[in-house]
């Protein structure tokens, strides 16, 4: 499979973009105004302590305040003895109001939900994650050779058991080590524990609701994340940022450095792929599927729902080979849509009935087949009793279309206004109500052209009795900046 990474960097914002045999397969967005907040690490300061829901709300210099649960917050694993410590019952046990604590971003601040923390902080390198409170050596499930896994654990336990990095703590063997060698992995693990102890340092001296460590900028840690033996090539398009990060290659990941690229063409490189056409589709409900058939994504607060429809596709042999067929399509669709418009939570797929189990089981097959290159955590569940299939996707930053877009003015987010019809019976009723109410001479009727269309001609008769009924003449104006559901009714 053939893998490519553009970076269009620019003052205000940066985005990457990840190919798949030249498909846009993921979008990374991060604009200067608004860095992500996930993996940055702080000292915060107990604000509100809520046992009813054994959480807390911390202070960390943010504009509303972060959550912290309770199964958030790290304890001891073993007591003085070795032996297994019994986990606190209460959240009180573990936090007190005004008392100082070392956290880490969990997910951005998402709506009117502040930032999600934990005080088990992980601190990743190219090849491992450092976790300070906890133990043990943990390997990436991606890595499915069995052998290549025992090797990469042998070497870090030998580490550990050497003192070559310190003994506290425990490390995550990451996709990425995959072949790497003792060296390697030793190197990692000394930076992390040095890096460690100058955060501790730090954390010491700060007062509370200050920013301890930042993560990496967006296109580092592009580098650091998704750089893979079946990554062909980088292409950046900024020369400080090729320079920056070839240096950053060079240092860390030195088999890299010569596949990072600098564009220098003369068409964005954005436009010349065909991504920023991919990002306007990405924002629409409808994405059309190859045979005719089509998937409807709506996200809402609680959950995103997909639906899957045929549309256009009639098949060739007879009903129930159409359904499969279109249904096989759309979990293709469905994997590279979720990662793409980054949904996560509780997502429901309908796909459309199939009376064959073993369609229904390929189907699945399919759908689990599908999203196993995605980076973030999916779990997938059977088949419901309505035919809807539930799973959840780990969601830790924003989705596309909460980065790029924001609540439409006019229909107050609700996706969908009045009709004039509907506008027009409203304004009927409001006229009959001041007619009786008030003392003047005529009305003049503010509205929306789609309204005062509909009110000369459909509801012209009406309008003709309402002035008889009333008594007064009704003037009509149109108001360009009206929206359809607007109108005002003015007594003269």
């Amino acid at each position: 499979m053939k893998q490519e990474i553009l970076i269009n960097v620019a003052r205000w914002e940066t985005r990457a973009a990840v190919l798949e045999n030249g498909v846009l397969q993921e979008v990374y967005v991060e604009r200067t105004s608004r860095r992500g907040l996930v993996s940055n690490i702080y000292k915060g300061k107990v604000s509100r302590v809520l046992p009813g829901m054994q959480a807390a709300f911390i202070e960390i210099g943010l504009e509303r305040t972060a959550f912290l649960h309770a199964s958030d917050i790290a304890v001891p694993a073993l007591d003085e003895n070795g032996l297994e410590a019994p986990g606190p019952e209460h959240i009180h046990e573990l936090v007190t109001e005004g008392g100082e604590i070392l956290v880490q971003v969990l997910k951005d601040p998402l709506g009117t939900k502040g930032a999600r923390l934990t005080t088990y902080i992980t601190i990743p390198s190219r090849f491992l994650v450092y976790l300070p409170k906890g133990h043990g050596v943990g390997v990436s499930a991606r890595i499915d050779d069995e052998p290549e896994r025992q090797r990469l654990r042998d070497l870090v336990t030998d580490v550990l058991a050497n003192g070559g990095s310190g003994e506290e703590g425990g490390y995550i063997i990451r996709t990425a080590a995959e072949g790497a060698g003792a060296d390697a992995l030793r190197a990692d693990m000394l930076f992390l524990r040095r890096l460690w102890d100058v955060l501790q340092e730090r954390a010491a001296r700060v007062p509370a609701g200050t920013l301890v460590h930042e993560d990496l900028p967006l296109e580092a840690r592009i580098l650091r994340d998704l750089l893979s033996p079946d990554m062909e090539r980088v292409l950046i398009d900024s020369d400080d940022s090729h320079g920056q990060i070839v240096g950053f290659a060079r240092m860390f990941m030195p088999d890299y450095a010569e596949r990072i690229e600098r564009y220098a063409g003369g068409r964005p490189i954005f436009d010349l792929y065909g991504v920023e056409d991919e990002l306007q589709r990405a924002l629409e409900r409808k994405v059309q599927l190859k045979s005719g058939g089509y998937l409807i994504i709506d996200q809402t607060e609680a959950m995103t729902t997909i639906d899957v429809n045929t549309g256009a596709y009639v098949g060739h042999r007879n009903l129930e080979e159409t359904i499969f067929k279109t249904n096989l399509e759309a979990t293709e669709a469905i994997a590279r849509q979720l990662r793409l418009r980054n949904l996560g939570g509780i997502i429901i797929l309908d796909f459309i009935d199939m009376t064959e189990p073993e369609h229904r089981r390929q189907v699945m097959q399919a759908l689990e087949r599908t999203l196993a290159n995605d980076h973030a955590k999916t779990h997938i569940c059977e088949v419901s009793v309505l035919g809807l299939v539930e799973m959840t996707r780990k969601r830790t930053r924003e989705s596309l279309e909460h980065m790029l877009c924001g609540p439409c003015p006019t229909c107050d987010a609700k996706g969908s206004l009045k009709t004039p019809e509907t506008v027009c019976y409203e304004i009927f009723r409001d006229i009959q109500r001041q007619s009786r109410q008030f003392d003047f001479n005529e009305f003049l009727l503010l509205a929306h052209r789609e309204v005062i269309e509909r009110m000369l001609d459909e509801e012209s008769a009406a309008l003709a009795e309402l002035e008889e009924a009333t008594g007064k003449p009704i003037r009509l104006q149109h108001e360009a900046l009206y929206a359809r559901d607007q109108y005002d009714v003015v007594l003269m």
